[in-house]
């Protein structure tokens, strides 16, 4: 499909009241993301084909250090909303490995005594809740160099058939293949334990003095943990390491 032909159906999409890209190809939809805005823009109506009121894209980190889980975007996207940042910082073992292991979609329901269509989805298992206080969906993604990922959708209307579970997982294995080659995820250097507590520390406004004593570390020490950090980072100070383990999701 041209892009001509596409607009021209996006436009009558709308103007007989269908969501546009629905009934699109995949291809079609891939061919028209070339930056992260096109991807939010491709999740969003994946949310609204389903009915959620809200999504994320997260990749899993390479390493095995703590919050393996590194935001990609959401629904409050050029933000990061706050249940994105609590699925990051969860230490869900158990959900890392499902997604290193397998394509199988989640679902999950922390409302009380609400009607969900989600047990209906034979081929999706449940799991505990992704976000607490929520239902919804959460799609394992995989793609070249091992990257791999999941894609959440969250809300307490979701609709979605067992028929057209595939199409969505398929939309979103599609997205986040778009998303690698935009943005591939970070080889992200081994840092210590004590290195990234001496980070956090000094993200929490302390001084290498306050750090070396709460640590039980030497100045010199604790200095020395810090350059090492920004080393690895490839940043040029202190501040600078603190920024970029902040966005990698390396420390809160």
């Amino acid at each position: 499909m041209t892009d001509a032909a596409e607009a021209l159906a996006v436009e009558q999409s709308l103007s007989d009241g269908r969501r546009p890209l629905f009934g699109l190809s995949p291809g079609a939809e891939a061919q028209r993301t070339r930056s992260i805005p096109d991807a939010v823009r491709r999740a969003r109506w994946i949310a609204v084909d389903i009915s959620a009121a809200m999504f994320g894209l997260l990749f899993v980190k390479p390493t095995a250090e703590s919050a393996p889980l590194v935001p990609c975007f959401d629904s409050s996207y050029p933000g990061v909303s706050a249940e994105t940042r609590t699925v990051a910082s969860q230490q869900r073992s158990d959900l890392v490995r499902h997604i290193r292991g397998s394509t199988t979609p989640l679902w999950w329901s922390d409302l009380d005594g609400a009607d969900t269509c989600l047990d209906k989805l034979d081929w999706a298992i449940p799991t505990d809740p992704v976000v607490r206080g929520t239902a919804g969906l959460a799609f394992p993604v995989h793609a070249e160099h091992g990257q791999c990922g999941l894609a959440v959708f969250v809300g307490d209307a979701i609709a979605l058939v067992p028929s057209g579970l595939f199409d969505i997982h398929a939309r979103c294995f599609s997205l986040f293949d778009a998303v690698t080659r935009i943005r591939p995820v970070e080889k992200l250097p081994s840092i210590s334990k004590r290195e990234l507590e001496c980070l956090r520390l000094t993200a929490n406004g302390y001084t290498s003095e306050e750090i070396a004593r709460l640590l039980k570390l030497s100045v010199h020490t604790a200095n020395q943990y810090l350059a090492n950090t920004a080393q690895k980072l490839n940043a040029v100070n202190r501040m600078h390491a603190v920024a970029k383990a902040l966005r990698l999701g390396l420390i809160e």
